[in-house]
């Protein structure tokens, strides 16, 4: 099926940015570019689909504020917000080919019950200076320029949209309107995971028997849903008892590595196979992991020095990306495939700049996420794609590189700004790396 290229109004057109992008000289079997931002320090490119969408979020140059962004070819798109809110992203992979986005935006009207799921904090601010604290945020659907809400379930107040299918069918969480007094504070209210249909319908997707509340996360064109459901408490993967999915209309455990907690299933390709991250004995850290069919979850490891890791997506290669991490919170982004995790640093020569997590991997192999650059300090996303071996248009791309060798890089020691940056800048954008 033909992707529609992006039609905006004349007053849509206000909010574009044009920007071209910065390549980076490549010697290696990836050549990179790096993503303008919306005049912030910080870019987290999110989602990449089949025709070349990215999506994600970028700060603004007041650096305490920060909106959905759409990069295709060379022009960067403000998605902007929801009428009255600060802050909007595209938070997941989206993992739809049609001319179509899904997030969540805050909105003008504050939370009556003050359960302020997100909001965003200058990071070197102390203490933080904090952009639209307690606002109601909603999650979204965008089409031709016009950012549509989508609404909870009849008495809740928050929504979140976190994937989409090319069938329309979106999948996020909504709040319900009853009150649970087993949640921990500061939330109020239970809330499920739904499909919002392309008619506007709901669906809730129900928790595991015992959980209070479920998350849905990403969805596939056969309709088969990955989450989390666990008891009720604020949006975050700590929470997660059970990493589910939900097909046929039922929900099925997907198990886990040892652990009790952060049992999340974040990605599932046309195969069925679903990626995400779960607790290991004695719920000290969480691994990375793959499941296939019945199971069971095999545990992805972790980079050579590294005690945490989070796969965030799955192409239908069986290719998986993500991010691995030492004790100190120094990450890097990793490439799984074929049984082996491979530091995505050793296949880009990225110069200084580090890249710090991979958020997405479409089926033409191209890998979108998050970088730092000691140079200047700012935390950009970038978009690497493989050198075509059989091509002789390799541009920037070096023939030994490209058979498969590996460059020598070491670990960058992330300064203890940048950590805290990257820890608290998503809070917003990502439930995944609270």
């Amino acid at each position: 099926m033909r992707v529609l290229a992006p039609r905006f109004s004349i007053l849509f057109a206000t909010l574009l940015v044009l920007s071209t992008f910065l390549p980076i000289a490549v010697n290696a079997q990836y050549t990179m570019t790096i993503l303008p931002t919306l005049g912030g320090t910080v870019a987290s490119p999110s989602s990449i689909n089949d025709a070349g969408w990215i999506s994600g979020s970028s700060t603004l140059a007041n650096g305490r504020e920060e909106h959905a962004v759409l990069w295709v070819n060379e022009t960067l798109t403000d998605l902007g917000t929801l009428p009255g809110g600060k802050n909007s992203a595209v938070g997941f992979p989206v993992k739809s080919n049609r001319a179509m986005l899904v997030g969540f935006s805050q909105t003008g009207s504050s939370n009556p019950l003050h359960e302020d799921w997100q909001y965003i904090c200058g990071p070197f601010e102390t203490p933080p200076v904090c952009a639209g604290k307690n606002r109601i945020t909603l999650g979204y659907v965008w089409r031709d320029g016009v950012m549509t809400s989508l609404p909870p379930f009849e008495g809740g107040f928050i929504s979140e949209a976190f994937g989409a299918n090319n069938l329309g069918q979106i999948v996020g969480v909504a709040e319900t309107g009853n009150v649970d007094g087993t949640c921990t504070s500061p939330q109020v209210l239970d809330y499920f995971g739904v499909m919002w249909a392309k008619d506007g319908s709901m669906q809730s997707l129900q928790p595991y028997p015992g959980d209070q509340i479920s998350a849905a996360v990403g969805i596939n064109n056969r309709g088969q849903i990955v989450g989390a459901s666990g008891p009720c408490a604020p949006l975050s993967p700590s929470i997660g008892a059970h990493a589910l999915l939900w097909q046929d209309g039922s929900q099925l455990d997907l198990g886990n590595l040892g652990g009790t907690t952060n049992n999340v299933a974040f990605a599932i390709n046309e195969r069925g196979e679903v990626v995400g991250f779960s607790g290991v004995q004695g719920d000290t850290t969480a691994h990375a992991f793959l499941w296939r069919n019945s199971g069971p979850m095999q545990d992805l490891g972790t980079l050579a020095g590294d005690v945490f890791s989070i796969a965030y997506s799955i192409n239908n290669h069986g290719q998986i990306v993500g991010q691995s991490c030492d004790a100190n919170g120094n990450c890097r982004a990793f490439l799984w495939e074929k049984g082996t995790m491979l530091d995505l640093n050793s296949l880009v020569n990225g110069g200084n700049t580090q890249l710090v997590v991979a958020f997405d991997i479409n089926n033409r192999g191209q890998i979108v996420g998050e970088a730092y650059d000691p140079s200047s300090g700012q935390a950009p996303g970038f978009l690497i794609y493989p050198c075509d071996k059989a091509s002789t248009a390799r541009v920037n791309c070096d023939p030994a590189g490209a058979s498969g060798a590996l460059i020598e890089k070491p670990t960058l020691i992330l300064p203890k700004t940048v950590r805290e940056q990257l820890r608290r800048k998503p809070t917003f954008g990502r439930l995944g790396t609270r």
